[in-house]
Formats: C-alpha cells, structure tokens, sequence
C-alpha cells in the first residue's frame, strides 16, 4: 500500500515517518507539510518525495497517516477520504462533534478503512489486558489518570510548542487516551452532558477532572493533566468489580513499533473491509464525549 504522510511536526518526524519506511507493505509515498523545508527534510531522511499540496499526494497514494493539529487534520482527512485514501488519523479527529462528524461521513461516502492511532490500543500489552478485561466484564467502576508534565518544569519538550494543545489542554491531548480505554472496558458513555452522564471540574493548571455514567451502570473517572509536575507524571487505568481490582500493565514504549501495529490494523481493514473497533466512528465518539465533557466545564 502507498501511504503518504501529511505533518512535519516532532509527531511525523520521530513517529510516523520512520515507521511508515520500515514497513514491509507498505511503500512510503510522500510528505505534504505547511512548512516545506521540513517536509523536504524528511522526504530526504527516508528517501521519497514532497508535494506542493495535499490533493496531489492524493491522487497518488492509496492512504495517508496524518500527524497534524485536529482542526488542520479532520478537513484534510475528509478530502483524502473523497479522493479515495484509506485513513490512518491522530487523536484527536477534531475538536468540534461537527468536524469529526463530517470526516466520518466523507470516510463512510469513499468505503475507505480508517484507524485513529489511540496509543494503548496498538500497544501488545496493553491490547491484550484490554481484551481480556472487556470480555472478563462485571466491571463496577473504573479510573484512570494521565498525568502529563508538557507543560511544567522547563517547557522544552518537544510539544510543549504546540499551540493548539496550549489552546485546548489536556482533555483534548490526553483524554482520548483514556477514553479509547475506558469505554471498550465499561461501555458508551451517556451524553449530552445535560442528562446527567457527564460532569467535569478544573484543577490546577490545565487538568480536568471528569466523571462518566456508563450505559452498562459502571461509573469512571478521569484525571486528565499536561501541567503535573514531573515527579508526578505517569498513566495509570485501575479498575475495581466482581472480580477484585485490576491495574493497566506498562506497555513496552517502542512507539515507533506501536505505530507499525497501526499501519497493520488499517491494512486488515482496508484488505477484508471489517472496520477495526479504532475506527473513524470510534474517534467520532470520543470527540462527541470530549465535547460535551468541555461544556459541562464550568466557565472561566
């Protein structure tokens, strides 16, 4: 499969286009980027080509991995869709239920596979606890904290520039991370916000604090952060039932190989057309219940 990159940000440089050129099946198409001397270097890192716009990396690729901030990203992904390009999106898809909605309706127009790349759900060890947990079932309650320091200590990460994730925080950066975990362990979540599924509260710095209803009668929370400090930082997912309580295992980090399980998810899909459970409907629902949990936050 010719699957072409748009993005040239730290995401796309140390991530996707170094997995995209290992790939056994997949050849690597191209870079589109708003920045061109980034896209150039790149392009000459893993020996393809640039493009002066997205339309024609289009026209010449069968997919394409965006790396690219969600309101860029889910306009791109619905003309890539229309022109026939399978979708490998990031999280978020976008950060309005429209936008995300619209993606997914240009991808179900097109017949294209899509796969939104929420880490932990490509990661082997983490995958598998998943499963097993979700079939497992009688969950009663679950947590789950993503505790990120992007934005503590010195800022000098490598997106502690992002202006989109400084404009929107950690709900929309970390979030879909715990969702895409909690919502396959312990059912859908009931929006709107207005009927009593959702709630959300600040805490310092940019951290939320939002709690789910579930439909299945199990209740989460979820402490979301880029602004812990970095002593503090870390993932954990716990979950308590009838069968006692249970905690996330540490994945084994290789990102770059948890990427690569990605691009085989959207090459399944795209090759048997059975749509994977990361989808572009999944990411849909993810940004519905993002969004709903950022209006139930108080004002100011």
């Amino acid at each position: 499969m010719r699957i072409g990159l748009l993005g040239t940000g730290p995401w796309a440089e140390a991530v996707h286009a170094p997995a995209l050129d290992a790939h056994a099946e997949v050849e690597f198409a191209g870079v589109w980027g708003r920045r061109p001397a980034a896209a150039g270097a790149i392009a000459d890192r893993h020996g393809t080509r640039t493009y002066p716009d997205p339309d024609a990396l289009f026209a010449d690729a069968d997919a394409v991995a965006i790396a690219l901030p969600p309101d860029v990203q889910a306009p791109l992904a619905a003309r890539a869709a229309d022109a026939g390009c399978h979708l490998l999106l990031d999280k978020p898809v976008a950060t309005t239920a429209e936008d995300a909605r619209r993606t997914a309706e240009a991808a179900d127009r097109s017949g294209v596979a899509s796969v939104v790349f929420f880490t932990l759900r490509f990661d082997p060890v983490a995958a598998v606890w998943i499963d097993q947990q979700a079939e497992l079932g009688g969950w009663f309650t679950g947590r789950a904290d993503w505790l990120g320091s992007v934005f503590a200590g010195d800022g000098t990460g490598p997106f502690a520039a992002s202006p989109w994730r400084r404009e929107k925080g950690a709900l929309w950066d970390v979030g879909p991370h715990a969702l895409s975990v909690l919502l396959p362990l312990l059912g859908d979540a009931a929006v709107p916000a207005g009927g009593g599924g959702i709630a959300a509260l600040r805490g310092p710095g940019d951290t939320v604090h939002v709690v789910l209803r579930h439909e299945g009668g199990a209740s989460s929370t979820a402490t979301l952060s880029l602004t812990a400090p970095p002593a503090a930082s870390g993932v954990n997912v716990e979950l308590r039932g009838e069968h006692g309580t249970v905690s996330l295992p540490q994945g084994d980090g290789e990102v770059i190989t948890t990427f690569g399980h990605a691009v085989d998810a959207l090459l399944a899909a795209a090759r048997t057309g059975t749509p994977h459970a990361c989808d572009i409907r999944f990411g849909l629902r993810v940004t519905e219940i993002l969004a709903a949990a950022e209006q139930a936050l108080p004002k100011g």
